[in-house]
């Protein structure tokens, strides 16, 4: 199967990748676009993989404010250089970064900062709502580990569906940033502020409100 080099660009721009990782894709998949996609990410995957290791104490603190200043959020993310952390690309990740911490609430930047505690409480919560529900015992143990895959999307962040596109979790985002980029790009820390939190008050849901508020800049 051939393709010419409008196909080239397409899948340039559809995976931020470069032209001459594009073709070469196209070439080992005889053409066929959708199996060029597959070959890019893993082989994008193999070149993430190798920036882990790579230093990355440049970037950005970025602020957001939700309209009426009911709902603040500073938000840590680094770079490796301070040329990539003044570019546009980088500027607009973190800002929806910032944006989806707003309307998402999580606790977490990634399950490994997870209160060990906390953990252990909520998986006796699930097994004990599993037998309650009259489940086997034998099958208990497979049921919290699907339902803790749940409570980590909850509150960890890089677990989080996207608010601006819920195919791709956090990580993902991450990922193809690094790949479109070309430098390791991580997130360090995060702190959310939501006015009156901890205080008696109307049941008003900020954070919908807030995804709702992204969902119509798409």
């Amino acid at each position: 199967m051939s393709f010419t080099a409008q196909d080239v660009a397409k899948l340039r721009a559809q995976t931020g990748v470069g032209m001459m990782e594009c073709k070469k894709a196209l070439t080992d998949a005889n053409g066929d676009f959708e199996k060029a996609i597959v070959l890019l990410r893993e082989r994008g995957l193999k070149a993430v993989d190798k920036k882990q290791g790579r230093i990355a104490s440049e970037g950005l603190v970025q602020s957001y404010i939700h309209m009426g200043g009911r709902i603040g959020v500073l938000v840590e993310v680094n770079c490796e250089t301070d040329f990539v952390a003044k570019s546009a690309d980088f500027q607009n990740l973190v800002k929806d970064i910032a944006m989806h911490i707003a309307a998402a609430n999580p606790k977490y930047v990634s399950e490994a900062e997870v209160d060990p505690a906390e953990l252990e409480s909520e998986k006796e919560i699930l097994r004990v709502q599993a037998l309650n529900e009259g489940k086997p015992a034998a099958i208990v143990d497979k049921m919290i580990e699907g339902r803790i895959k749940k409570f980590y999307e909850d509150v960890c962040l890089l677990n989080q569906h996207f608010v601006k596109n819920p195919d791709l979790t956090i990580k993902d985002l991450l990922t193809e940033a690094t790949l479109k980029i070309g430098e390791k790009i991580s997130i360090r820390r995060f702190v959310r502020y939501e006015l009156g939190e901890g205080l008696e008050k109307r049941n008003d849901n900020l954070a919908e409100e807030v995804a709702k508020q992204m969902a119509g800049k798409n």
